[in-house]
């Protein structure tokens, strides 16, 4: 019985420190630097009017001259217009364009899906082409503060 008792024992001792923390673990894991997004969407937007949508990207506080992947989905909060995704040209120093022409007024929401080194971010942003029906005003008092996350990681 105490050979069973000191071998149990002996089990246990070697079980908990193969299972102990090493001091250094954090260092052996894959370091993420965040994605940012600043989507820039223009003051006017009007309907059958070509516009420039941009994203300025950055990562650890840089400009992200070219990431992995940039693309943008917009469509419209009532569901009767939607685009599909579409990817958004480099034009430089971490700044990337879409231009579109959007047919008809009211409340439109913009999704851009960016990743660079191992970030993902998938921000959505709302903007207003034209004027804005009753009910797509009482959407954007709904919704307002949910939007215009920027920076959102995408998990």
């Amino acid at each position: 019985m105490k050979k069973k008792i000191g071998m149990s024992l002996i089990f246990l001792i070697v079980m908990m420190t193969g299972c102990s923390l090493k001091q250094d673990a954090a260092s052996l894991y894959k370091k993420e630097t965040p994605l940012k997004a600043e989507i820039i969407i223009p003051e006017s937007f009007n309907a059958n009017e070509n516009k420039e949508i941009k994203v300025i990207l950055t990562q650890s506080g840089q400009r992200v001259p070219d990431a992995d992947f940039v693309h943008m989905e917009v469509w419209k909060q009532d569901g009767s217009v939607s685009y599909r995704m579409e990817e958004v040209k480099n034009i430089g120093d971490g700044v990337y364009s879409l231009s579109k022409e959007l047919e008809s007024e009211g409340l439109y929401y913009a999704k851009l899906h960016a990743g660079n080194d191992g970030s993902t971010i998938v921000p959505q942003t709302q903007f207003v082409v034209g004027e804005l029906s009753d009910s797509e005003r009482e959407a954007l008092k709904e919704n307002s503060p949910e939007q215009n996350s920027n920076s959102e990681p995408h998990h």
